[in-house]
């Protein structure tokens, strides 16, 4: 896959999550096989201002390319700025724009998917950006449209690529959805006909099945996963297996606890004490499901307040569950 000057040996791409996709479950999806990874979306206004927290979230290491940023904003000049800024003190494979966010905090601004109520908006954000930072791809993710009396995601479409931006991924709900009910694959079909940019096919891919499906369905030329990772970044890995003929890579709990341990230094070594138990605490939810005894230990884990006490209880789940580790 092409995306401007960027050639996509592999188009899986890891979504852009707000409080999940940072440096460490980037670095891990990356090493699963995503092929593409973004950072968690980032405030335009927050570059502008040289917000600390927002300049954190948007840094991170070669191995993790090619990567994207994707920046939300509701003011076309600001957006273009931060984009520049981006570019001139990072230099990413990619520039995203956020028109897909449903979040109200974001959306009664006018920022995210509130775009897609206004194309003229939506069309000098666009140009804004495109014209700020010529060296390098912007790329749109965005829903369908506010609701289902406002489905303009092909028309949407066609302007993004009249204005110069290098690929679009839809996610075809609408932003009244949020995350409920089922997302519209139609729409993906319908835009892939519509415009010669990629097209990268976003939401309601929990499997291997759904990520074939979507393909032969839509015609799409990458896919774009987010919330099935969470806990099972393998999916990436199944993918690639299924890709190439092999069956379906499903991770044993030995990995599972593994891999679990292997997210938990990383996030102490990146983090303070309080957010990386914090963080620990969320995927950890999410990681340990699907076993007997699953709900005890994530109940546990829950109950933690320490790095220290995250590693003992660590040890104690992997003598339970894998006696020979004893």
């Amino acid at each position: 896959m092409q995306i401007g000057n960027l050639h996509i040996l592999n188009p899986l791409f890891l979504a852009p999550m707000a409080g999940v996709t940072d440096h460490p479950f980037r670095v891990i999806c990356r090493k699963l096989g995503a092929g593409v990874v973004y950072t968690e979306f980032v405030s335009a206004n927050g570059i502008i201002r040289e917000n600390m927290k927002t300049l954190e979230i948007m840094k991170f290491t070669n191995d993790e390319r090619p990567i994207g940023i994707q920046l939300f904003g509701e003011t076309p000049d600001i957006v273009g700025n931060a984009a520049k800024i981006v570019y001139d003190m990072l230099k990413p494979d990619i520039i995203d724009i956020n028109y897909g966010c449903p979040v109200p905090k974001v959306t009664k601004h006018g920022a995210g998917s509130a775009a897609l109520k206004d194309l003229s908006l939506m069309e000098d954000i666009t140009r804004s950006v495109v014209e700020s930072v010529p060296n390098i791809p912007v790329t749109v993710k965005m829903r369908g449209g506010w609701n289902n009396n406002n489905i303009i995601s092909t028309e949407a479409g066609i302007l993004m690529e009249k204005i110069g931006v290098a690929a679009i991924t839809l996610h075809p709900r609408t932003t009244q959805q949020q995350f409920s009910g089922q997302s519209n694959w139609n729409l993906i079909k319908e835009l892939k006909n519509a415009i010669n940019i990629p097209v990268i096919g976003n939401g309601d891919i929990q499997t291997v099945n759904d990520y074939n499906r979507m393909k032969e369905e839509t015609g799409c030329d990458g896919i774009m996963i987010g919330r099935a990772a969470l806990g099972n970044p393998w999916i990436f890995k199944s993918i690639q297996y299924a890709e190439l003929g092999k069956s379906e890579y499903i991770p044993m709990i030995t990995e599972k606890i593994n891999l679990a341990k292997r997210h938990f230094q990383m996030l102490k070594e990146y983090y303070n004490e309080r957010l990386s138990v914090n963080l620990s605490k969320k995927h950890f939810n999410y990681y340990f499901k699907g076993f007997d005894g699953a709900s005890c230990w994530r109940k546990k884990f829950m109950q933690i307040t320490t790095t220290n006490e995250i590693n003992d209880l660590m040890q104690k789940m992997q003598k339970a569950l894998i006696p020979e580790s004893i």
